[in-house]
């Protein structure tokens, strides 16, 4: 399958990517080479294969959530670049 620089353009309008003229060329290259590939993982031979990546019966182990009181609290926070009222002082994340 070819890609033409047309599907390419309207791939990356709906991807709200502003492309320059000179990045095109580079782009319907890279575009092609994933293609490809794909192409080539597409075809690959899975008949007979028994071994499968999570198709097992594992699954997360959580622990309980326990308060624990830390003893050594100025030990924790000898490396904070700032502290306030025994804990940790971080940037404002949220306005």
């Amino acid at each position: 399958m070819q890609v033409s620089r047309e599907e390419l353009l309207h791939i990356a309008n709906l991807a709200s990517l502003n492309l320059k003229e000179e990045e095109v060329d580079n782009y319907l290259l890279n575009l092609q080479d994933i293609l490809n590939f794909a192409n080539i993982v597409s075809k690959a031979p899975v008949e007979g294969l028994t071994e499968t990546i999570g198709a097992n019966d594992n699954y997360n182990v959580f622990r309980k959530d326990e308060v624990r009181v830390f003893e050594d609290n100025e030990a924790l926070l000898a490396n904070a670049p700032e502290k306030e009222r025994n804990m940790f002082k971080i940037p404002k994340v949220i306005n």
